[in-house]
């Protein structure tokens, strides 16, 4: 890939994760206030695999809008894309773990910080990147969505590699019917996608996730290269002719699933960036994918997501005591 100033450039909400830390004396529930948002998360793991990558956002200008930039510049992230909002608190999100291990969320954005980028802020100079990666929560209200529309059509004038994560969050739309058509034109501009199990039987209103992929790829034929995640089972990746799956890793030191599916999505990207597109060998993508499983499970034992993603090191030593 040509030489740019940055590896992935991403654009979405960047919010607080309060997530339940315990219970206090009184048996009440007690909250830690984690930095979050999927695409800084992606971004925070790209990092620590020894990317440059750039954040497209807004937070309020207020306590937590200043503690989520200082953990982006924490990160090496550059938030040359980052503006405050001096009216519209940062966005906060609840994360409620339920008893099967999964996870309730509940958002205060009715408006939070992160809907408020205009398409005017969303600069030219941003996209002198390879990979330009986004999910759809900032296609749910205005004005961010003019923002996304322009930031994907000037990521495609720059033939950019686009990758999406649909990471869909149903209480913030207005239906689902708008989610899906939003998410569908997406798909259909992006090269690479990472897709969640209950995410693609959502979607296609399948319940066999080959049958349901397949559907997606005959729809959306740009699509080159598709990973769908499933959770403690693992993930599989979709590429030309080549369907291949691996087993996930499984800990008895999780303490909880946020930023999994993020930190996984990162490893798909950074693959990207050092393989391509082109010609990839069924070993390469199984790799990959052990790669990303591992990094996954890693953070699953931490708390929080965007200040805990484990360096390559320790994913690799991770991988070394499972061989």
């Amino acid at each position: 890939m040509n030489n740019t100033r940055y590896d992935v450039t991403s654009l979405g909400e960047l919010l607080i994760d309060f997530t339940q830390y315990g219970v206090s004396d009184q048996g009440n529930p007690t909250f830690e206030a984690n930095p979050g948002g999927a695409p800084a998360n992606v971004l925070s793991m790209l990092q620590k695999l020894g990317k440059k990558t750039l954040f497209i956002g807004k937070v309020g200008d207020d306590g937590f809008g200043h503690q989520l930039e200082e953990a982006l510049k924490e990160q090496g992230i550059s938030v040359e894309g980052l503006y405050k909002d001096s009216e519209i608190p940062t966005t906060l999100a609840l994360v409620h773990k339920l008893p099967n291990g999964d996870r309730d969320f509940s958002f205060y954005r009715k408006p939070g910080a992160d809907v408020m980028l205009k398409a005017e802020e969303v600069k030219e100079e941003f996209f002198d990147t390879k990979i330009f990666h986004l999910g759809s929560l900032s296609l749910t209200d205005q004005p961010v969505k003019d923002a996304t529309l322009k930031a994907l059509s000037i990521a495609k004038e720059n033939r950019c590699i686009i990758t999406f994560d649909p990471n869909l969050r149903e209480p913030l739309w207005s239906s689902l019917d708008d989610a899906k058509k939003e998410i569908a034109f997406v798909m259909s501009r992006a090269d690479v996608m990472k897709i969640s199990d209950n995410e693609v039987l959502w979607f296609t209103g399948l319940d066999d996730y080959d049958e349901a992929i397949q559907k997606i790829r005959k729809g959306n034929p740009n699509l080159k290269l598709i990973c769908l995640s499933l959770g403690k089972e693992g993930s599989r990746a979709y590429y030309e002719d080549l369907r291949v799956e691996v087993p996930g890793f499984i800990t008895d030191k999780t303490v909880e699933t946020t930023g999994a599916g993020d930190t996984f999505c990162a490893c798909l990207l950074n693959f990207v960036l050092e393989k391509g597109l082109e010609g990839l060998k069924e070993e390469e993508i199984r790799e990959m994918l052990r790669f990303a499983n591992a990094a996954a499970s890693l953070v699953t034992t931490r708390k929080g997501a965007l200040r805990v993603m484990p360096e390559k090191e320790e994913v690799e030593k991770f991988l070394e005591e499972y061989r």
